[in-house]
């Protein structure tokens, strides 16, 4: 049962095509147990009307709520019209279930002025038709204020829960980050011992060449001795070479980083804004044709200073990003709403601004951060294309 809750989750229509389909399964059992006197064609007619719009409530909220209210009062009309016999559709849950739905799905205005309307058709029945007064009142006060609470909690615990998961895939991102910087670190660790291998061996070879060139028929025996450390020397250096390669032989996979380009960055904002961040993002020109090490910086640039954002701004955090494509260069442009500190270059253990900084000066591009004197963070970074 767990799973199968779990999988209806994700299938909404699913879900509310199963409600529907209760629905109707109970307004039958009524008919079949008091079919005396009943319109039997009419009563099949309306339950079928009034059940089926159940499983579109939360793709179309606002149609399906207007829906079931006007097909609810023709039931109404027309079972009165029927004769006395006529008793209701239990199907008529379904405007509770539309009031819960507003307010949960679309917000609580538009419930109240559900609510108000609920009222006013209540209130309609008991004026136009012969109907118990405290009874009518008390169940449809009960049942909309119970619809109305429901969806105040459903609609709370589903929104903590979106902003838990959000947050989640944020640390989850920021321990991935972490981790890539590391890797980051090692391998430039290993790019200087490779430089210095090969930087080494090939000035000893080039050295020892030139002596040899020069020795070669004055002093045979010191030419030989020269061409044998040249031997030595590139067999040591291609063994160091090998061994220094092998650890750079693995790389990440392009297909388990789709990130770059303007679905990267539209990846970024989304991701961000379930974190609660609020983020406007302003693009002009096509970054998806950029060599792919400047476009990897320019959603590194946007991914940490969201996150710095994220971090700092203070209550109700909000950001713009301005990304600007030109013929020699990608603008980039970061600002909050002021209302926070100022990130700590060294945040997360020597990432940060400083992480940034050295982004930046890799692909030879310029980056500025500081206060406003409008107050807020701005991240100005320029990095050229070619």
């Amino acid at each position: 049962m767990r799973r199968f809750s779990l999988w209806l989750r994700g299938q909404p229509f699913v879900a509310d095509a199963l409600l529907a389909v209760g629905l109707f399964l109970v307004d039958i059992l009524v008919f079949v147990s008091s079919s005396d006197g009943l319109n039997g064609p009419l009563f099949l007619v309306f339950s079928v009307v009034l059940t089926l719009p159940v499983a579109w409530r939360r793709r179309l909220p606002r149609s399906i709520a207007a829906v079931t209210l006007v097909t609810t009062t023709a039931s109404d009309i027309a079972g009165s019209m029927a004769g006395d016999a006529y008793n209701g559709h239990p199907a008529a849950l379904a405007l509770p279930i539309m009031l819960y739905t507003l307010v949960a799905y679309v917000g609580r205005a538009q419930g109240g002025v559900y609510a108000v309307t609920l009222a006013a058709y209540t209130a309609a029945n008991l004026f136009l038709f012969d109907q118990p007064l405290f009874t009518t009142l008390l169940f449809s006060a009960l049942m909309y204020a119970l619809s109305w609470v429901a969806a105040e909690f459903l609609g709370a615990r589903r929104a903590y829960d979106e902003a838990t998961e959000a947050r989640l895939v944020v640390a989850e991102y920021d321990r991935d980050r972490r981790a890539e910087e590391a890797v980051i670190m090692e391998r430039t660790r290993i790019a200087r011992e490779l430089h210095d291998v090969i930087a080494h061996g090939v000035s000893v070879m080039v050295v020892q060449a030139d002596g040899a060139s020069y020795a070669i028929r004055r002093n045979p025996e010191r030419a030989e001795q020269a061409v044998a450390n040249i031997s030595a020397t590139g067999r040591l250096a291609l063994s160091e070479l090998r061994r220094t390669v092998a650890l750079l032989r693995t790389s990440p996979d392009s297909d388990d980083m789709p990130q770059y380009g303007t679905a990267g960055l539209a990846r970024v904002v989304e991701m961000m804004g379930r974190a609660g961040l609020n983020v406007e993002i302003e693009q002009t020109g096509n970054l998806d044709d950029i060599s792919p090490a400047i476009s990897l910086g320019v959603h590194r640039l946007v991914q940490e200073s969201l996150t710095n954002v994220l971090r700092h701004a203070g209550h109700a955090p909000r950001a713009i990003v301005k990304v600007v494509r030109e013929d020699e260069a990608v603008t980039v442009e970061i600002s909050d709403n002021g209302t926070g500190g100022e990130p700590s270059s060294t945040a997360g253990g020597g990432h940060g601004l400083l992480g940034m900084r050295e982004r930046v000066a890799v692909l030879n591009g310029t980056l500025s951060a500081g206060r406003t004197p409008h107050g807020n963070w701005l991240v100005r970074a320029t990095l050229p294309i070619d």
